[in-house]
């Protein structure tokens, strides 16, 4: 992303902020994105990295992986900085077309039509709990097996459910604890990925300037 001196000031005073922290420095480059974006310091001990997260998605991204999300929210938040740099194909589930589904929401119908067309792909769950919900359990059937899961959403029945879910699924993956999360914090994840994976990859790929 494009920064700008007000955008570096904010950093100083988030890194002044943060205190002491065990992060490794790839993922305090993600954890101060995402404060950055919301604003709220209690993301710091919320915010988990599965073992190799970073690099698997990071990994994914420079193979130019599909990239799936659940809403146009966080495809909006996104696609800039990927078409900038590795630009890979990203699709939204509410974009998919899909048949009636009354037992699912559009998001969770969405999410699995596209997850059986992409089952190696990154799946980015920044607001639809249902859609997370339904990326574990295709992931427990061993149905799909997703290069990185970010799963961000928030909400109050059910929820931590679905993220312990993905913890104990063995799948890469980055997600928020407890109740909070948003398809901001999404966003904030991915680009900070994005622009980590593009100074790892960026300068060997072919045709990429």
């Amino acid at each position: 992303m494009e920064w700008h001196i007000t955008d570096a000031q904010s950093l100083g005073i988030i890194d002044r902020e943060m205190g002491e922290h065990t992060f490794s420095p790839a993922e305090y480059e993600i954890v101060r994105r995402v404060i950055y974006a919301t604003a709220d310091f209690e993301y710091k001990s919320l915010i988990r990295f599965s073992e190799q997260a970073l690099q698997a998605g990071a990994a994914a991204l420079a193979a130019r992986s599909t990239i799936v999300v659940d809403v146009p929210m966080v495809q909006v938040g996104i696609t800039s900085n990927i078409q900038n740099t590795f630009a890979n194909p990203v699709y939204c589930s509410m974009d998919a077309l899909t048949r009636p589904q009354r037992d699912k929401t559009r998001a969770a119908w969405g999410i699995e039509t596209l997850a059986r067309r992409y089952p190696e792909g990154i799946f980015v769950i920044g607001q639809a709990q249902t859609a997370l919900s339904v990326i574990v359990d295709l992931i427990e059937a061993e149905e799909i097996r997703p290069a990185l899961v970010v799963g961000t959403p928030s909400g109050f029945v059910d929820i931590e459910v679905a993220k312990h879910r993905l913890q104990d699924s063995l799948v890469p993956h980055i997600r928020i604890e407890g109740r909070k999360g948003s398809a901001v914090v999404a966003a904030a994840i991915m680009n900070g990925l994005v622009d980590l994976a593009w100074k790892a990859y960026g300068q060997d790929s072919p045709g990429m300037g």
